[in-house]
């Protein structure tokens, strides 16, 4: 395990097309980005947008997002930054169609972006939160206060699928190894996995109160997630098997995987951790 200090509060992070890690940093209202042990920082114009949510999009450029601020943005690898308004933007995501795809938690929507600049929506109930490309080329997303999870063609057909428990508030969402979409159940300590067929099995966590958070798909098959409260990294097979690691620092939010295989941690204690699977 590695522990690189970071001068604020990570709280999303995404490996970049140049090879290098980006970050934000919630707080202070600032890009970051971690190469050869460096870390780097490029302000933001408006420093309180709190920039939450940092994705890599399909035209060599990072996007991210500014829930309290209202804007999406985009920033170069050299660090020139761009923004939009929206309404409440949090997750993120390129699609299989090429165009960025994003939530509108606080408007009700998903969004996409196209390599043209035109903007299309479609409404979804509940406060659609974490968005991921799915095997199937569709778009799928956590409705956080619908309870459901949702699956969005690349023409904004929507079909919602409800969640077996209550207030379970899923929020991360990933792609996973099994041809399957596995997400965090915040509100009901749980790991979800939904069939394309809209199947859905839940995997209690040991700590229900554990808030589980973002999850990736790690290099050994298995899935990965943070839990925000128990501050651990979390490992789940496709079988149901759960281990965890302490993580050292508190809230963890953001997870990604590097080109190397490794996992990266945001800490907003102010920290990125590195985990080698």
């Amino acid at each position: 395990m590695q522990v690189i200090d970071v001068p604020g509060a990570p709280y999303g992070v995404t490996a970049g097309p140049d090879g290098a890690l980006w970050f934000t940093l919630v707080a202070q209202g600032v890009i970051g980005r971690l190469a050869e042990g460096l870390v780097r920082s490029y302000p933001l114009e408006q420093s309180d947008g709190q920039p939450t949510v940092i994705v890599a999009g399909s035209d060599d450029a990072l996007w991210f997002t500014e829930f309290q601020g209202g804007r999406l943005g985009r920033i170069t690898v050299d660090g020139a930054v761009t923004s939009m308004p929206m309404e409440g933007p949090y997750g993120a995501c390129a699609g299989s169609d090429g165009a960025l795809w994003f939530t509108e938690l606080r408007a009700g929507r998903v969004a996409r972006l196209g390599k043209d600049g035109d903007l299309t929506r479609v409404e979804v109930d509940g406060m659609p939160s974490m968005i991921t490309p799915g095997p199937d080329g569709a778009l799928w997303l956590t409705v956080n206060q619908g309870n459901a999870i949702a699956r969005v063609d690349t023409d904004l057909a929507l079909r919602v699928y409800p969640l077996p428990t209550a207030s379970a508030a899923p929020v991360g969402i990933t792609a996973g190894p099994d041809n399957a979409l596995w997400f965090t159940e915040i509100g009901a300590g749980a790991i979800g996995r939904i069939d394309l067929g809209g199947t859905v099995t839940e995997f209690a966590l040991p700590a229900p109160d554990a808030r589980p958070h973002a999850i990736v798909a790690g290099p050994d098959d298995a899935l990965w997630f943070t839990e925000w409260a128990s501050c651990r990294l979390g490992r789940i097979t496709t079988d149901g098997t759960i281990t965890h690691l302490d993580l050292p620092g508190a809230e963890p939010h953001g997870l990604t995987v590097d080109p190397a295989g490794d996992l990266w941690v945001a800490m907003e204690s102010g920290a990125l951790v590195r985990v080698s699977p």
